[in-house]
């Protein structure tokens, strides 16, 4: 489990000599363990996976997967991953069984091997009713299913997931999620994953790197992560045009206090109890809360510790809500 399967150093990609995407990332990913990277759009994520996967060749850096330099070993590289874009791949007018003996014949295994290969895999997605259809007859989930079986064919020991249930509705992405915890569990199989869905990450990751505008911030377990923050997090608003910071930092438990726009953000050990005791300080100093939420440490308020801003699941970008809407329209057949 403490074996390196990837390796970066330095790795960083720039677009027209001037946008620079990837900017000197370094991280590794265990053999066995489900890795994500998760930021929101635009972040570099999939330029990382482009660069991991040979299709994008590093500007400076140097990256390796199971020990195979992806851009001097780049056919050794692809030989042993498998990929699940972000996009759905599979050709329409082919039945499900067909897009997969496609991929096998593209990977060059043997047809009685794929052939049996290609009805475990059904199987496993739970296509095997559907594996004479057209696909341009299938719903966005068993799709993301099919995609998920092409990149599985060559029985890869590495496998890239670009934002695997984008697009999806949230009963389909419980269901992706059960295939994902099958692959580590059932197969050992690596996994590096990416999102930008913070319950995503924080469901299946063993370990997650936050990376913002091209740069890794900070990796972790979520559990580490969230426990970084050391504390619940309480937020209130008062009624008055006042600062209250030093009135808050006073109260016991306290540990840190933020304004930010006229909200206090409070990192508080024991928010339960330390929040009624803000209430009645503000209270003793004639201020009224207008609004209190106290919840604990999660994947958002470390991602807005450590950049200043909070990403939310309802955050895309234009590129995102442009690659969801084709998503969606393939899904529906237009």
């Amino acid at each position: 489990m403490n074996e390196e399967v990837i390796k970066a150093e330095g790795l960083t990609k720039v677009f027209n000599k001037s946008l620079v995407a990837v900017d000197h990332v370094n991280f590794s990913v265990k053999d066995g363990e489900i890795f994500g990277f998760l930021g929101p759009n635009g972040a570099g994520k999939t330029t990382t996976i482009n660069m991991l996967i040979t299709v994008l060749k590093p500007a400076e850096g140097k990256a390796s997967v199971l020990g195979y330099d992806i851009v001097k070993q780049a056919n050794e590289v692809r030989k042993v991953i498998g990929v699940v874009p972000q996009e759905y791949t599979a050709d329409e007018d082919l039945t499900g069984y067909e897009n997969i003996m496609l991929c096998a014949d593209l990977y060059g295994i043997p047809r009685e091997t794929a052939k049996k290969r290609a009805i475990e895999l059904l199987e496993l997605v739970e296509l095997t009713d559907f594996k004479d259809k057209r696909v341009e007859t299938y719903s966005g989930g068993m799709r993301r299913r099919l995609e998920l079986a092409c990149g599985l064919i060559n029985r890869p020991k590495v496998l890239f997931l670009d934002e695997p249930t984008l697009g999806l509705d949230v009963q389909t992405r419980a269901a992706t999620w059960d295939y994902i915890k099958r692959l580590k569990k059932e197969y050992g199989m690596t996994l590096f994953m990416t999102t930008h869905y913070l319950e995503e990450a924080d469901a299946l990751c063993d370990r997650i790197a936050i990376i913002d505008h091209g740069k890794i911030i900070v990796t972790g377990a979520p559990s580490e992560l969230k426990d970084s923050l050391g504390g619940d997090i309480i937020t209130i608003s008062i009624k008055e045009n006042v600062d209250v910071v030093d009135i808050i930092r006073s109260v016991e438990h306290v540990k840190e206090v933020k304004n930010e726009n006229g909200a206090y953000r409070i990192k508080a050990e024991a928010g339960e109890v330390t929040a009624p005791l803000i209430i009645e300080a503000l209270r003793k100093k004639g201020y009224t809360v207008t609004k209190l939420s106290l919840t604990e440490p999660t994947l958002n308020e470390v991602y807005l510790e450590y950049t200043g801003r909070a990403m939310r699941d309802i955050e895309e970008s234009r590129e995102a809500f442009r690659a969801q809407r084709i998503t969606l329209r393939r899904a529906r057949g237009g």
